[in-house]
């Protein structure tokens, strides 16, 4: 536990961590509550094919632009300057998404969140990283970032109950509000502090074998537009929807631009290049996991959870705004879906949209249903998003702790088993998550909590192996003239894995069984857990190479 204290590691960390800590607050509290607002009838009042896909291209955009906002920060504006620019677009949005209005003013927030976020996520990580490029702090490189880490989890527990309690009390804009409210604070403390960080503002010097950023934009921006374009316009769909197409085929060219620094790096470069890109092929199944948070995992929080509250806690949960209020009136001329389920339905019989009653009561027994003209309260939906951030802060300090102990006695695992560790708990995070569906008919019968919750705390295990060792892992071995350009990659997969988590997602209705949904994600894990068996020693080669 000494590896956390504040004495073992320099004050700047403390500044990152909590400008980090309250950006973050802003983003899981806007993306926590996005699809249940587009899906809301008092929101966007969208189907859920559409809510998804919306969600799944912001998520997917939102890490795409640290692809340039890195770049642009390694090699004009630096990373502190590039920070109070993204942050201050963030909030922008945010505030921009709680005017009450039309779409128009939603997708102007949206993109800019989405370019605030490109100038913001990539250098605060690659700042962090440049701290700890000191001999003397290099060891202690994986707890700063499971440290920084902490401090995001912190923001996304807190953020989804200040989320509940605004939209329950006062609507969906004071909510939104808030999340830029949140983003200012953290542009305060990193404004007001920045004295501890002003240090590691170190611009890399271009070296002759860059691409100048005129010519990065012919080779990469400019195939990736026309790429997108070929995408939306093909006949019919490959990735479920004109936008996913779009996206995807936009980001062959990125992805060719990535395999290209290692072609053409020097030859000391190669190996560090190619470990990177491996764990970037790697992270990409972890992330589709991971975004199944925003997308079908709230949606079964939402639909096929068991929300009720007992009623020694109902009072006090009501009066600090965590309960929703539902209504399960229906107009009785309209066909009933599954005898419980109201439903609109057209010509042909097929349903439209649900009518006068919340999607809780879907697989919701009748004799379980409020009386007519009554409404019932159930825990807002949202509030489980805050599972895996509480289970982050919990978690932390122990494994921290654990591998303090380990190193001691030179048994700690190396980054690249880390990594392996993460693919392997996030992968059975789902196979938990299949077992939920299998443990009733969720058809007429909603699961246990505890499922969902069994899940993210399987999967935070797997987080806290992962997301934060693989900045590390990047910061370690990226060659210092590329260190916020492969920070950049880092998101350009996890935008590349939010994008494909809401494909899946969105065909969450065509799946009947439930049970595959999940088993595909379980199965992508443990096949890729089997790849990094085989190619470990190489992974352990490549990092102590690189004196990491």
């Amino acid at each position: 536990m000494s590896e956390i204290q504040m004495a073992k590691h320099p004050k700047g960390l403390y500044v990152l961590f909590f400008t980090e800590m309250w950006e973050r607050f802003g983003y899981y509290l806007m993306v926590g509550i996005f699809l249940l607002y587009l899906k809301d009838t008092d929101g966007k009042g969208m189907d859920t094919r559409t809510a998804i896909d919306i969600v799944g291209s912001y998520i997917a955009l939102v890490y795409l632009s640290p692809f340039i906002g890195g770049m642009i920060a390694d090699r004009y504006i630096g990373y502190l300057k590039a920070i109070f620019i993204g942050g201050a677009l963030m909030a922008l949005g945010y505030f921009g998404l709680s005017i009450p209005g039309n779409d128009t003013i939603m997708y102007l927030s949206l993109l800019s969140i989405i370019i605030g976020n490109g100038f913001f996520k990539p250098n605060i990580s690659t700042l962090l990283g440049i701290m700890y490029s000191k001999d003397e702090l290099k060891p202690k490189k994986d707890s700063a970032y499971n440290i920084f880490y902490m401090g995001i989890n912190i923001g996304a527990f807190f953020c989804n109950f200040v989320a509940a309690y605004l939209r329950n009390t006062y609507g969906w804009g004071y909510a939104f509000a808030a999340a830029g409210v949140g983003m200012v604070i953290g542009l305060i403390i990193l404004g007001t502090w920045v004295k501890h960080v002003r240090d590691s503002d170190v611009k890399k010097p271009v070296s002759p074998d860059d691409l100048p950023f005129s010519k990065i934009a012919l080779y990469v921006f400019v195939p990736a537009i026309v790429f997108g374009i070929i995408g939306w316009m093909i006949k019919g769909t490959i990735f479920g929807t004109d936008s996913s197409d779009a996206f995807m085929f936009a980001c062959i060219p990125i992805i060719t631009f990535y395999v290209s620094l290692w072609v053409r790096a020097r030859k000391e470069e190669k190996s560090s290049i190619a470990a990177i890109l491996v764990v970037y092929a790697i992270a990409l199944v972890f992330w589709v996991i991971y975004n199944q948070n925003s997308t079908a995992q709230t949606i079964w929080a939402d639909t096929y959870t068991d929300r009720s509250i007992s009623s020694t806690l109902q009072p006090v949960a009501d009066k600090i705004g965590m309960l929703q209020t539902i209504n399960a009136n229906g107009n009785d001329t309209i066909p009933v879906l599954n005898e419980n389920f109201v439903a609109q339905l057209d010509a042909d019989g097929n349903v439209i949209e649900t009518v006068g009653v919340n999607t809780y009561f879907q697989n919701l027994p009748k004799e379980e249903w409020p009386p007519q003209g009554e409404t019932m309260q159930v825990i807002s939906p949202e509030l489980f998003q805050s599972i895996n951030p509480f289970f982050i802060v919990l978690f932390t300090p122990l494994i921290i702790g654990l591998f303090s102990w380990l190193a001691k006695r030179k048994k700690e695992p190396s980054t690249p088993w880390k990594i392996l560790l993460g693919v392997l708990f996030s992968g059975l995070s789902m196979l938990v998550m299949a077992l939920a569906a299998m443990s009733t008919n969720i058809a007429i019968d909603k699961t246990a909590a505890a499922w969902l919750i069994t899940s993210y705390a399987v999967f935070t295990i797997g987080e806290l192996f992962l997301s934060p060792i693989g900045l590390s892992f990047i910061s370690k071995i990226s060659p210092p003239r590329l260190t916020a350009l492969m920070m950049g990659g880092w998101f350009l997969i996890t935008s590349i894995g939010g994008k494909l988590a809401g494909t899946l997602a969105s065909s969450w209705d065509s799946f009947t069984n439930k049970t595959a949904f999940f088993m595909i994600m379980f199965v992508a894990a443990a096949i890729v857990t089997l790849v990094v068996l085989f190619i470990i020693k190489w992974l352990n080669r490549v990092v102590k190479e690189h004196g990491a």
